[in-house]
C-alpha cells in the first residue's frame, strides 16, 4: 500500500468477513484512471466477491492491473463486460466526468455499479442516476473511501451509535492531500474533468458529516475555492472550504487542500473532530504526527474520562460485504441510496456556489482593508 501517494492508496483489511461463496458474486472493472480502483477491488475481494474481467483502453494500466489481480481476464471492450451474463457488478475509477454516463450504461445492462468518488461532476448527472436507479432497482454505490476504508472512521460511527458522546452537534473535517503534480494526468488539473476541489475530495467530507450527524439532508451556507500555489495550472484549485448545516441542526466546517508537505510520512494528515452534547471524538486517520507513523488513531473524551484507541487491524471494513449483500438482497444496510446521492449533490452544490479567491495580484494589506478579492 502506497502511503506517500494518495492516488495509489489502496488499503487492505486484516479483519475480513466473507459474505458470499466462491463465484456467487462476480464483478468486473472498467476504467483504471485513478488508483482508487485498487482499494475498491481489495474491499470487494476481501468480502468474497470474484473479480473476473477488466477493461481500459490504456494497455499499460490494464497490464499493471492484471499483475496485481491475475485472476482478472482482459476484456477486449467495454461491451464485452456489459454483455457478460455472469457479471453482477461493475467497479470503475475512470475520469470523474465520465463516471455518471458509464453508470447509466452499466445499469441499462442489468448490472450494479460501484464508482469512485466523485461519482458525478454535474447535478444533472445525479438526477439521471436517480431516475435510472428508480427504473431498474439496481444499486449505484460510491466509494467514499476516507470513511469506508478507514478503521478509525468506522469506529467513530460505532461509538456515536452507542451514544458515547451524546447527540452530535458539530463536525470539523480536514482533508489535506499531497499533490505530486509530475505524476498526475492532465485531466487532474481541469475542473471540467475532475469537478473542482469541493466536488472531488470534498465529497469525502460531506458524506462523513451526514453519516456522523445522523442527518438526511443539509444546506451549503458558504464555500470558497482558490489556487494559491499551482499557477502553472491556471484552472486547478489547490484549496477549498465550506460550511454546512444539517436538517437536524448539526453544523459542519471542512477544509480540503493539496498542500501536504514532503516531510509528512503519508499522503495526507486527514482528521475529523466530532462534538457531541456529552463528549467529543477526534480521528487521526493516516498518521499521528511526530508520535506514530501508523494511522487509525481515535481519541474519545466523555464523562467516563479520556481514551486513546489505535485501531489498525481491529475493526475491518464492513461496508464492502454489506454492499454486496445489498446488491443481492435489495436491502440498504451498507448505505442508503438517498444518502449516497445526496452527499454527491451537496459537494457539487458547494462547488457551484463557491467564491473564487483571487490571489495572483493582491497583497495581505489589500485583503485586510476589504478590497474586492473574491468573485
Amino acid at each position: 500500500m502506497e502511503r506517500n501517494d494518495g492516488m495509489n492508496y489502496a488499503p487492505k483489511g486484516l479483519v475480513k468477513k466473507v459474505v458470499v461463496g466462491e463465484g456467487e458474486f462476480q464483478f468486473a472493472a472498467i476504467g483504471l484512471d485513478h488508483g482508487h480502483i485498487y482499494g475498491m477491488c481489495n474491499g470487494l475481494i476481501e468480502a468474497g466477491a470474484q473479480l473476473t474481467l477488466v477493461y481500459d483502453p490504456d494497455h499499460k494500466k490494464v497490464n499493471d492491473f492484471v499483475t496485481k489481480y491475475p485472476q482478472a481476464k482482459i476484456a477486449t471492450s467495454e461491451e464485452e463486460i456489459l454483455n457478460h451474463p455472469d457479471i453482477q457488478l461493475v467497479a470503475s475509477a475512470n475520469i470523474p466526468s465520465e463516471r455518471g454516463p458509464l453508470g447509466l450504461r452499466v445499469l441499462d445492462h442489468g448490472k450494479h455499479y460501484f464508482t469512485d468518488k466523485p461519482a458525478f461532476t454535474k447535478l444533472n448527472q445525479v438526477k439521471q442516476a436517480r431516475i435510472k436507479v428508480a427504473e431498474t432497482g439496481l444499486k449505484w454505490g460510491i466509494y467514499y473511501g476516507e470513511r469506508l476504508h478507514s478503521e478509525s472512521s468506522m469506529f467513530a460511527g460505532q461509538l456515536i451509535e452507542e451514544g458515547a458522546i451524546g447527540r452530535v452537534i458539530q463536525v470539523i473535517g480536514t482533508g489535506p492531500h499531497r499533490a505530486n503534480p509530475k505524476s498526475r494526468p492532465d485531466w487532474f488539473f481541469d475542473p471540467e474533468y475532475y469537478g473542482g476541489i469541493l466536488c472531488d475530495i470534498g465529497s469525502h467530507q460531506i458524506e462523513q458529516f451526514l453519516h456522523y450527524a445522523g442527518a438526511k439532508d443539509a444546506k451549503v451556507l458558504h464555500s470558497k475555492v482558490g489556487n494559491y500555489h499551482f499557477k502553472q495550472y491556471p484552472k486547478f484549485q489547490d484549496f477549498g472550504d465550506a460550511t454546512l448545516v444539517a436538517d437536524n441542526g448539526a453544523t459542519f466546517y471542512f477544509r480540503v487542500d493539496w498542500f501536504t508537505p514532503d516531510g509528512l510520512g503519508t499522503w495526507g494528515d486527514g482528521r475529523v473532530t466530532i462534538l457531541g452534547t456529552e463528549g467529543y471524538i477526534e480521528v487521526r486517520k493516516y498518521i499521528d504526527i511526530a508520535r506514530d507513523s501508523q494511522g487509525d488513531h481515535l481519541y474519545l473524551v466523555n464523562k467516563q474520562g479520556e481514551k486513546h484507541y489505535q485501531l489498525s487491524g481491529k475493526v475491518g471494513y464492513p461496508f464492502f460485504g454489506e454492499f454486496i449483500l445489498d446488491c443481492l438482497n435489495g436491502t440498504e444496510h451498507a448505505m442508503t441510496q438517498e444518502h449516497t446521492f445526496r452527499a454527491a449533490e451537496l459537494c457539487i452544490e458547494a462547488q457551484e456556489q463557491a467564491l473564487q479567491i483571487e490571489t495572483a495580484h493582491h497583497t495581505y494589506e489589500q485583503v485586510a482593508h476589504g478590497s474586492d478579492f473574491v468573485k
